[in-house]
C-alpha cells in the first residue's frame, strides 16, 4: 500500500453492520451516505457486511502463516484485513439487540486480526433503534471494542432513536439535530484522521503485545 500525499483525501470506510432481512438501516444510510460522499475531506467506500459473509472468528498464529504476508483461514478474511487496512478512517452504522451491537458487526472487527487494521485511526458511529434506546448502549460497546483494536473513536456520535419514524417522506431526518450530528462527527473524523495519518507516517511504534513479549524475553540483570 503506496502512502498517500498529505493533502490527499482520507480513504473513509462506512461499514454496514446488520446483515437482517428486514433490517432497518438502509433508510439510515440512504440519508447518510450522500453527505459522508459530500465532505470534501473523504473519498468514500461502502462495506455492506451482506456482500461480506465471512466466517466465525477463527484466526490465530496456525491460520495466520507467514507473518510477512498471512494467509488466514479464508480468502475473504484475508481480503477483508486488506480493504480495513487500506482505510484511514471508518463510520460503523449499527442496530442495537439486546443492549448491543449485531454479532456479525463485532466477528468483523474481531476478523481484522494480525494486520492491525484500525489502529490508530479515527472512528464514529451512527446508532439506530425501534425504541428510544437510539443504539447508544451498542454505541457504548462498540467505543470499548475499537478503543481495544487502538482505533480513536471521536466523540460525537450520531443516535437515532424510532427509526421507522425518523425520516420524512423525502428521506431526511425529522430531527435537525441528527444532520447537524453528522456533520460535526464527520469533520471530527477529518481533523483526527489527518493528524493520525501524519503520524502513522512518521512511524509506529510496534503494538503493545509485541512490545510486552520483547520485554519479557529480554535478559534480566
Amino acid at each position: 500500500m503506496t502512502t498517500p500525499a498529505p493533502d490527499a483525501p482520507l480513504r473513509l470506510k462506512l461499514i454496514v453492520g446488520s446483515t437482517r432481512a428486514e433490517r432497518t438501516s438502509d433508510p439510515v444510510v440512504r440519508w447518510a451516505l450522500p453527505l459522508v460522499q459530500a465532505h470534501p475531506a473523504f473519498t468514500t467506500e461502502v462495506l455492506d457486511l451482506r456482500d461480506w459473509p465471512l466466517p466465525f472468528f477463527q484466526e490465530g498464529p496456525k491460520t495466520i502463516g507467514d507473518p510477512r504476508a498471512p494467509s488466514y483461514s479464508d480468502p475473504l478474511v484475508k481480503r477483508w484485513n486488506q480493504t480495513i487496512v487500506d482505510g484511514d478512517a471508518f463510520v460503523m452504522v449499527t442496530p442495537e439487540y439486546n443492549h448491543g451491537p449485531p454479532a456479525v458487526l463485532k466477528n468483523a472487527i474481531d476478523s481484522v486480526f494480525f494486520s492491525f487494521g484500525f489502529r490508530h485511526k479515527s472512528v464514529g458511529f451512527i446508532g439506530y433503534s425501534a425504541g428510544i434506546a437510539a443504539g447508544v448502549r451498542a454505541v457504548e460497546q462498540l467505543n470499548t471494542v475499537m478503543l481495544e483494536t487502538e482505533a480513536v473513536p471521536v466523540r460525537t456520535q450520531v443516535l437515532i432513536p424510532n427509526v421507522a419514524a425518523a425520516f420524512d417522506p423525502a428521506g431526511k431526518p425529522v430531527n435537525p439535530v441528527t444532520g447537524f450530528g453528522l456533520q460535526i462527527m464527520l469533520d471530527d473524523l477529518a481533523w483526527l484522521g489527518r493528524a493520525l495519518r501524519t503520524a502513522r507516517a512518521q512511524g509506529e511504534p510496534p503494538p503493545p503485545t509485541a512490545r510486552l513479549r520483547a520485554a519479557m524475553s529480554a535478559p534480566r540483570t
